[in-house]
Order: structure tokens, then sequence, then C-alpha cells
């Protein structure tokens, strides 16, 4: 097997790559989807610690059954307006890879909706908004029905944060 194939293989750059089970959720009015393979677990929104000299969208680290994870604020971190923690809000743990090396990362979100099982008819390629426009953290936009969820790639969305999970790493995309 050539490198060239391996990479395809590892790399969802088709719908058919794509389809299958997302975890849906929102942001305001904007709803996400994450591969399912990606959520560890999903918990109400608990006490987060705070870290001094972190960026604006880490919120800070929670202990979760005695391992710490960073917390990241999805809508600080997509530039959307922080609101008020309320009885909806959730952090979903998500396992992110860097580096070759996988971590749990928790991000909070508005409100979790369901899992969907998405077809490759129902997803489409990341709309281009032109070349000072990143789209790369979108692995595709889904049709249900009336509405449209952002499919996220994960890994690209966290890829700006450190392995540990905290500040900004300049050498990771």
């Amino acid at each position: 097997m050539t490198r060239t194939e391996t990479k395809t293989r590892e790399t969802p750059d088709t719908p058919q790559r794509r389809e299958g089970k997302y975890l849906t959720f929102a942001l305001a009015q904007e709803e996400f989807g994450l591969e399912i393979l990606k959520v560890r677990e999903i918990i109400g929104y608990i006490d987060v610690t705070a870290v001094p000299q972190m960026p604006r969208h880490v919120k800070g680290v929670v202990n979760l059954r005695g391992q710490v994870i960073p917390v990241i604020d999805l809508r600080a971190k997509f530039g959307m307006e922080t609101t008020e923690v309320t009885s909806k809000t959730c952090i979903i743990v998500v396992e992110i890879t860097q580096g070759g090396r996988t971590f749990s990362t928790g991000i909070t979100v508005d409100r979790v909706q369901e899992v969907l099982d998405i077809s490759a008819d129902n997803i489409e390629e990341a709309p281009q908004f032109g070349s000072s426009v990143d789209t790369s953290f979108i692995l595709g936009i889904a049709k249900i029905g009336s509405t449209v969820k952002i499919l996220l790639d994960i890994d690209r969305v966290l890829g700006g944060e450190n392995v540990d999970g905290f500040g900004c790493s300049p050498e990771l995309p």
C-alpha cells in the first residue's frame, strides 16, 4: 500500500467516508455534529477550576473520576458571544488525537440534542468562502429535514491547543 492510499483511508475526504453516527448539539441557534466515536461521555455542567494566563476559550480543568482534563468553551473558541450556564449546558468529553497521542478534553455546549445516523446522501462538502477563510475543521454540512448541521472534525477544532490541553501551540495545525 502506498503512502497516498494510507492517507486517503485515514482522512474522511468524501461524503461516503464521513457518513455514520454523530452526536448533535447546539451553540446558540447553530447546530453541530461530532463523530460519535470521538465522544467519550456527556456530563452535566460541573464547576471548572480556572487556570491563570489561559486564552479566553480555555475555561480551566475538571477532575473527572481522578483524571484532570482541560475544558474548552466552544462558543469562545468559535468567536461567539459567551453566555451563562443553564440547566441544559453540558460538557462533552471527547478524545482528540495530536502528534500520535490521544487526550481527553471537555467542550462546553449549550445543549446536547441527539445521536443521528447520517447517510452520505445527506452530507455536502463545506462551502468555500475564499482563500482567507479556513474551513478545514468542517467535515461537511449535513442536511437533516429543513435544517443543516455543521459536522466538525474535533481534532482540527482543538488542534491549536497544546497536547496537555492548555494554551496555544504554533507548531500544531
